[in-house]
């Protein structure tokens, strides 16, 4: 008998303010993060214009994955992170 934990699938997301911006971080439930985002908890990004969609969300193998693909898109241009979220809309990330 297997009693290893399985291991936690983590996720890199982006989601829109009513402003426009988009704020990206992991999460091992995006959809959970999403909403307290929503309530203002969890990031003072926030606190300035309020979490409208949740419109990317990309599986990693890990946390330690999630964190590395996180840095690479917080330093893409905002058009970048448009196409990512355009990507997303057409169908599910690989």
């Amino acid at each position: 008998m297997n009693d290893l934990p399985s291991p936690k699938t983590w996720f890199v997301y982006l989601v829109r303010a009513a402003n426009g911006a988009l704020y990206c971080g992991i999460s091992d439930d995006p959809v959970r993060r999403f909403a307290a985002h929503q309530r203002g908890k969890g990031a003072r990004f926030f606190l300035s214009s309020p979490a409208v969609a949740l419109v990317y969300t990309e599986a990693c193998r890990d946390k330690g994955e999630a964190l590395r693909q996180e840095r690479l898109i917080k330093k893409l241009r905002k058009s970048a992170k448009e196409c990512l979220v355009a990507s997303a809309a057409v169908g599910p990330s690989r």
